[in-house]
């Protein structure tokens, strides 16, 4: 006849008191064993590992118990149509490690340019943020992109004439229309490199 599980208490004493890691719901036991008990040739071995277990589960839940928990109602739903409690309770970080699920990723093949700058010793260049402050709005702004600081002289109703300009056939030309036809040919220069890199890293397979 089975043990009646409900019958026995929630406490549980142990010699050795056990250790837990909730945040993987993990309890480790390291009293020790009687070999005897887990025998093969013992009849009551599979009892005795379940009244083990048994105990060890109900130290895990009343450890559970014992965390700040928070009662929710949702709203009504479903064939009975009537409003359902939920108990939620927030688990601590977990404090063992455990192994990857899948093995690690193979590391990308370098390209052309990385191969030509290890071979001579160029490190590459620091890359500055995302972000500039604009001292006009007061405020940060992207670099490029939607509102970004380098569409601020499409918007200006007065611009100075470069200097670089004077004198040459763009001198006459609205400086604006000269900012904008620079991003689209930095677009599509920087677009025709990454089918390039794309190439060479196929090319390198």
């Amino acid at each position: 006849m089975s043990k009646d599980f409900k019958s026995l208490p929630v406490t549980v004493e142990k010699g050795i008191p056990v250790t837990y890691d909730l945040g993987n719901l993990s309890v480790f036991d390291s009293n020790a064993l009687n070999k005897s008990d887990l025998d093969s040739s013992n009849a009551k071995r599979e009892e005795h590992l379940k009244d083990m277990t048994r105990d060890n589960v109900q130290l895990l839940i009343n450890q559970i118990l014992s965390l700040p928990m928070k009662t929710t109602t949702e709203s009504a739903g479903g064939t009975s149509n009537q409003s359902a409690s939920m108990t939620l309770i927030q688990l601590p970080e977990p404090t063992t490690e455990l192994p990857r699920e899948k093995p690690l990723p193979k590391p990308k093949a370098p390209t052309k340019w990385e191969l030509f700058a290890a071979k001579k010793n160029i490190k590459p260049k620091e890359r500055a943020g995302k972000m500039v402050y604009d001292e006009e709005k007061g405020e940060w702004v992207p670099k490029w992109g939607y509102k970004g600081s380098n569409k601020t002289l499409d918007n200006q109703w007065l611009v100075e004439v470069d200097e670089k300009v004077k004198g040459t056939e763009n001198e006459l030309v609205d400086p604006r229309t000269l900012n904008r036809a620079e991003r689209k040919n930095l677009v599509k220069k920087n677009l025709r490199q990454q089918k390039k890199n794309s190439k060479n890293v196929l090319g390198s397979k």
